[in-house]
């Protein structure tokens, strides 16, 4: 074979697979449909999104803070086409690096659309036309996901866009409605709403970010409509949309089955994302993806029907996060490799990256009622923290849920500042199974944000919290 390791795809779950397979001795290649490496994360998703969120940020801040802080501005004003061309560059600055990591790792890279010509041999088909043939004794997977459309509201990229168009608006809308109040579309939502437009979302479900504690998302909403102005229509099953013009009307029935119309400058479509399968000529080595989502079935070694063939990322089931695809990369190449190493999915820890951040790893409450298990739960809020009074970031609280015999932690939920970063410490006590109590014992330095934390722990332990 001309290789141990063809990666279809370089996204996180590819180049990380790719580099690990490097990295144990298997000659291994990668195939990337596009120009760049880094497939929607770095290109269109979690870094371009992210520099866009924090420009956003500083404008927000100097806008509604700095004055309170004794810092006096004159004439502030937003500069779209120079916040747009610092988020290319720090995309192409990531990008580049994959490409550096490749040659470091001596893995072969091809532009093109790898498809199966049977289970060992992959055909390149460039973007001329031309195609070349390589083999291979394994093939990873790694094709990921493109944003999900609504059959019903068709996607014109220019006033009814998705995530990937919202990247590149070189204007702030006077208006926008987001579908979808999930990550993405809040995420989204908030880079323009800190820039002053005015943003409305529309959610088919009763809460925002649904799928993690409930506690959460009630508060995220209570802020962003409080220092965004951001109105949310919950309950609301959207029927269509049109643009004419500059302006795009959308359609959404109530809870009640009233008719409500709203309209804006643009409408991001963020419902969610499908697996990305399309001309991987899976059909030609037998592999069917399930109707719904379009993922492609693995075993709990995240191999195919097909021996030698493995899929990873959002591309397979599970949440589609860039640091699971990541960790299924490693995975993937230590099984092939000879190693048996395992991950633990309920560990895996899902952000929000609005203002305050959202972080959140292991049971929900609703999860470990619905389970049957006794638990305890403590929270402290960031108003009692003297750092998050310190930066005039008091929103928000920690809750630790703990169970009820045992103590060990079974869930730790965040809103608040630098929750993204302090959700890592939940995490690696959650590894090591640790209980609320070794949290409460443990020394923070003061002060810190990640003291709300131990003071959680403490209440979910005798209810105990020292500072409220």
């Amino acid at each position: 074979m001309q290789y141990d390791v063809v990666v279809i795809g370089s996204g996180p779950g590819g180049y990380v697979g790719a580099i690990r397979c490097a990295q144990l001795g298997l000659k291994t290649a990668v195939i990337e449909k596009y120009k760049t490496f880094g497939g929607t994360c770095l290109n269109v998703g979690c870094i371009p999104s992210k520099a866009l969120l924090d420009s956003s940020e500083h404008f927000h801040n100097a806008a509604h803070t700095f004055k309170t802080h004794g810092i006096e501005l004159k004439d502030l004003k937003v500069d779209m086409p120079q916040m747009i061309a610092r988020k290319n560059d720090v995309v192409n600055q990531n990008t580049a690096g994959i490409q550096y990591l490749f040659k470091k790792n001596k893995i072969d890279a091809f532009e093109g659309v790898g498809s199966f010509v049977d289970k060992n041999t992959i055909k390149i088909t460039k973007a001329d036309g031309s195609t070349e043939t390589i083999t291979a004794k394994n093939v990873i997977i790694a094709s990921g996901s493109k944003p999900t459309a609504l059959p019903f509201l068709p996607v014109d990229k220019k006033r009814i866009i998705t995530s990937t168009e919202a990247l590149n608006i070189t204007e702030v809308p006077k208006q926008m409605i987001v579908i979808g109040g999930g990550v993405i579309g809040l995420e989204l939502g908030s880079v323009y709403a800190r820039l002053g437009t005015k943003v409305s979302v529309v959610e088919f479900l009763p809460s925002i970010i649904a799928t993690m504690d409930a506690g959460l998302g009630k508060e995220l909403q209570r802020v962003l409509k409080k220092s965004l102005g951001m109105e949310f229509y919950m309950g609301h099953k959207v029927t269509g949309a049109t643009a004419k013009g500059k302006k795009v009307t959308v359609t959404a029935d109530n809870a009640k089955g009233e008719k409500v119309t709203l309209e804006a400058d643009y409408c991001i479509v963020a419902v969610g994302r499908t697996a990305y399968t399309a001309g991987l000529g899976l059909e030609n080595i037998g592999v069917t993806t399930e109707e719904r989502g379009n993922k492609i079935p693995v075993n709990e070694h995240l191999e195919t029907s097909v021996p030698g063939v493995f899929a990873i990322g959002d591309v397979i089931k599970g949440a589609m996060l860039a640091h699971k695809a990541e960790d299924e990369g490693v995975y993937v190449a230590e099984r092939i490799a000879g190693q048996k190493p395992h991950i633990n999915y309920n560990l895996i820890p899902g952000v929000v990256y609005t203002w305050p951040e959202v972080a959140s790893v292991g049971y929900t409450e609703e999860q470990l009622k619905e389970k049957g298990t006794q638990y305890k739960a403590g929270s402290f809020p960031f108003k009692a923290s003297g750092r998050a009074k310190a930066s005039m970031d008091t929103d928000g609280f920690v809750k630790v849920l703990a169970d009820a015999s045992t103590d060990e932690i079974l869930g730790v939920h965040m809103i608040g500042p630098r929750a993204a970063d302090m959700i890592a410490e939940a995490v690696v006590a959650m590894e090591f199974r640790a209980s609320a109590e070794d949290i409460a014992r443990i020394c923070h330095a003061h002060p810190t944000y990640t003291e709300a934390l131990k003071e959680a722990a403490m209440a979910a332990t005798e209810n105990r919290a020292i500072h409220i």
